[in-house]
């Protein structure tokens, strides 16, 4: 009898790896860029927070960039997960309430931040960032938007990318430059851009 194919695993990423030893790992990385910083962000000071070695970090991630985005993914899919019931401008709203929240408190808010303002001037970042994180979730929120259009509980006054980007956008402004956000602004991109259908 053949044997099973293995589980496919992250890209880049070493196997057999001990999951409380990679937990720590991600765990030490957020919060030390909460703490100082994308640039003193360090494998080394990953490896002396999470009781690793710096060697066993290596194994399994090339670079604190995709130590981050596995941080990245494993809290957004936990704690911003992208509705796919029901689709209304109510849960539209919704989401981007909560993620207004998570940009602001949680973590893994600060590490998307991080990445964002990194991929600006690191081709490499630019390129993983996009390729595992930016792309999928982007694809989940017009798979959103497209539910919400065919149960006909919302018509977009653009296409489904620049809608994504006209919701999102701001509220990425406002934590990118330290601005709180104002009271009302999602409640106004709702109107404004999912406006429901009128008979």
């Amino acid at each position: 009898m053949p044997a099973a194919s293995p589980q496919p695993r992250r890209p880049r990423s070493g196997s057999r790896r001990d999951e409380s030893a990679r937990l720590a790992v991600l765990h030490a990385a957020d919060d030390l860029l909460v703490e100082h910083g994308f640039g003193a962000l360090t494998i080394e000071a990953i490896a002396r927070r999470a009781g690793v070695a710096k060697q066993t970090i290596y194994r399994w991630w090339p670079s604190k960039v995709e130590i981050l985005l596995d941080t990245l993914i494993e809290d957004s899919d936990k704690h911003l997960p992208v509705p796919t019931e029901k689709p209304t401008a109510e849960s539209i709203r919704g989401y981007l309430r909560d993620f207004a929240r998570f940009l602001a408190d949680d973590p893994a808010g600060k590490v998307l931040l991080a990445l964002i303002a990194e991929a600006q001037h690191d081709p490499g970042t630019a390129k993983s960032f996009h390729k595992r994180y930016l792309d999928p979730r982007r694809d989940q929120e017009r798979e959103m938007l497209a539910r919400a259009i065919d149960a006909g509980e919302v018509s977009p006054r653009l296409g489904p990318h620049a809608t994504i980007d006209a919701l999102v956008g701001p509220i990425v402004y406002c934590a990118l430059t330290g601005s709180t956000i104002p009271r009302g602004l999602m409640d106004t991109l709702v109107e404004d851009l999912l406006r429901p259908r009128s008979n």
